[in-house]
C-alpha cells in the first residue's frame, strides 16, 4: 500500500521554516543594525549564556553544522567578537569565549532583544508560546534519542 504524504499545509518541516520566517524580520533588523548575521548572534548568545566552550559545543548550541561554524568563527575574531585558543589537556580541542566587545552588542540589543520576545507573547500568547518552546524541545529530544538509536541498531 503507497503512503501518501501531507498536503504542504500540514507538512512539519513546511509549517517549521514558515513559522521561522513570520518570526524573523525584527530580528533580522535588529542584527543590521548590529551588523551580525542570525548564525554570529546565535554563536555569541551561546557563548554569552554559558561561557567558554569548546567548537562542537557552540556548534550543536547554536544549532549549526561545523563547516559553517568555522567561517563564522574566523570573522567574529577579525570583528574583535570572540577569541579562540587551544585547550590545555588536548590540543586539537578549540576553546572558544565571547570577548568584552561581543558582551557589549549582547547588551546593546538586549532590550530590543526583549521587546521582541514579548511581542511575540503578547501576540501569540504567552502559554502557548510556553507550550510551543516545550513541544519543540520534546521533538527535538525524542529525534535526538530516534537518531542515537538507529546508530547503535
Amino acid at each position: 500500500m503507497k503512503k501518501t504524504l501531507p498536503t504542504t499545509t500540514r507538512s512539519l518541516p513546511i509549517a517549521l521554516i514558515r513559522a521561522r520566517e513570520s518570526i524573523m524580520p525584527p530580528i533580522r533588523a535588529m542584527l543590521a543594525n548590529s551588523n551580525l548575521t542570525e548564525q554570529q548572534w546565535r554563536v555569541l548568545r551561546v557563548l554569552s549564556e554559558n561561557g567558554t566552550q569548546d567548537a562542537t559545543e557552540v556548534s550543536e548550541r547554536a544549532c549549526l553544522l561545523m563547516p559553517s561554524l568555522t567561517r563564522i568563527l574566523r570573522t567574529l575574531v577579525e570583528k574583535k567578537l570572540i577569541t579562540r585558543s587551544q585547550d590545555a589537556t588536548d590540543r586539537r580541542r578549540q576553546m572558544l569565549e565571547i570577548t568584552n566587545l561581543g558582551e557589549k552588542i549582547i547588551s546593546a540589543n538586549n532590550q530590543e532583544a526583549a521587546d521582541i520576545v514579548t511581542n511575540l507573547q503578547s501576540r501569540f500568547g504567552s502559554e502557548n508560546y510556553e507550550q510551543l518552546l516545550d513541544l519543540l524541545a520534546t521533538l527535538s529530544q525524542s529525534t535526538t534519542e530516534s537518531s542515537d538509536a538507529d546508530k547503535v541498531a
